[in-house]
């Protein structure tokens, strides 16, 4: 599945590709044919994809709702970043949006673009009635997104949850 922003295409890994991810970058890079520069593979960024792999195994009929978008640059085929619903909705028809960028890639819009167009599609969806998020109660970055994309904010402990 691919979504179209006027700057980026969002694409949907497949089970496997999320694989090629975790374990050969190179590999992915060529069948999607793309230069990956967004976040680095690595500590708890690499465990929440590992995560995410694995409930795409034992929920395969889900996995758009627990695989990640590439968010790869139309002009070039740089991949920026990449974001994800982080489980199935809920009982409520709430779903969670994640994203993260390369550090590169910052301040440019891409995420605020990006973020619209997931959370337009998501609530297109029948399962979906509102799109919500969390942030670090210093992650002022995070939330100017959440804020030009329409959401507010709804619960303030730890950290702050928005809600679209």
């Amino acid at each position: 599945m691919t979504i179209q922003t006027e700057h980026l295409k969002l694409i949907l890994l497949t089970p496997n590709q999320l694989k090629l991810w975790i374990e050969d970058i190179h590999e992915l890079e060529k069948e999607l044919d793309c230069s990956y520069k967004a976040e680095p593979m690595e500590g708890f960024f690499l465990e929440i994809v590992k995560g995410q792999y694995e409930i795409t195994q034992k929920d395969p009929n889900n996995y758009l709702w627990h695989s990640f978008f590439f968010l790869i640059r139309k002009d070039d085929r740089v991949v920026v970043g990449s974001a994800d619903f982080k489980d199935i909705p809920n009982k409520n028809g709430e779903v969670e949006i994640g994203y993260g960028l390369g550090k590169e890639f910052e301040h440019k819009g891409y995420m605020t673009e990006a973020v619209k167009a997931m959370c337009e599609w998501g609530l297109k969806q029948n399962t979906v009635k509102s799109v919500i998020a969390e942030t670090d109660l210093d992650g002022f970055a995070s939330q100017k997104i959440l804020e030009r994309c329409g959401f507010k904010n709804y619960k303030q402990e730890e950290t702050i949850w928005w809600k679209l």
